[in-house]
């Protein structure tokens, strides 16, 4: 959903993991997983969130904080990617939200974990029927059928790790934000193996931790803002704050 939307100039909204109706929808992997929608304005996105919430919505919290990444996660960011991000951490600051950075170096883990579990999970979803998908995938897929059980205990356990020290970082900062892609566009027909594994730098963390994330669209790219797992409807209410002095100005 993020990337997608920041490489389209659509809003990208990604649930909490676990909620909504998977009833008719197929896994890749049931551990990172999650409903979303794209759609165009901001300010739509408190109505959307409502299609995935558990029961009764829960009260909106008003956010006060959130963190920026240091610039070094930055490092292979376009320009004008840089250029957007600092434009909507303006706009936060405007709203009256207060900023710290914070260094995430640890998060460099999260694709070593994210990446097995998620072959795993997938070989068994799809066992039968590796021979049915192209070369590139069914090549992951081979790979996690021969994850040992042993060696999966071991990525949970860090998984684990991984999301409470997210989690953490929630508690103390409210928010994240930081680019939903560090390149801008991807030319069709392009060789795009390593523009893949700069976006999933970039998105893997959040998928780790399980949050709800949302892509603020901007001029170039597009910013993720995430907050605390089952703070759905209150982080759409913040984008839509976003959306709204916008059409203001």
């Amino acid at each position: 959903m993020r990337a997608p939307a920041a490489l389209c100039g659509l809003v990208g909204y990604r649930a909490s993991i676990g909620r909504g109706d998977w009833r008719g929808g197929s896994h890749l992997a049931q551990s990172f997983d999650t409903m979303g929608w794209l759609f165009r304005d901001l300010e739509d996105g408190p109505l959307l969130a409502h299609t995935f919430a558990p029961g009764r919505a829960p009260a909106i919290r008003e956010f006060k904080r959130f963190a920026l990444v240091h610039d070094d996660f930055l490092h292979d960011c376009e320009g004008e990617i840089v250029t957007s991000f600092r434009t909507v951490t303006d706009e936060l600051h405007a709203l009256g939200l207060r900023s710290t950075t914070v260094n995430v170096d640890w998060w460099a883990k999260s694709f070593d974990i994210f990446s097995p579990i998620q072959a795993w999970e997938a070989a068994r979803i799809h066992a039968g029927n590796f021979d049915r998908v192209q070369p590139a995938i069914r090549e992951r897929l081979e790979w996690g059928a021969r994850i040992t059980d042993s060696e999966l205990s071991i990525l949970r356990e860090r998984h684990a790790e991984f999301r409470s020290r997210v989690d953490e970082l929630f508690h103390e900062h409210e928010l994240i934000a930081l680019p939903a892609s560090p390149v801008a566009r991807l030319d069709v027909g392009a060789d795009h193996s390593n523009a893949r594994s700069r976006i999933l730098r970039y998105t893997t963390p959040f998928s780790l931790a399980g949050v709800p994330v949302v892509t603020i669209t901007c001029r170039i790219g597009g910013v993720q803002l995430a907050a605390g797992r089952e703070c759905d409807e209150s982080l759409l209410e913040m984008a839509a704050k976003i959306g709204s002095r916008r059409r203001q100005r």
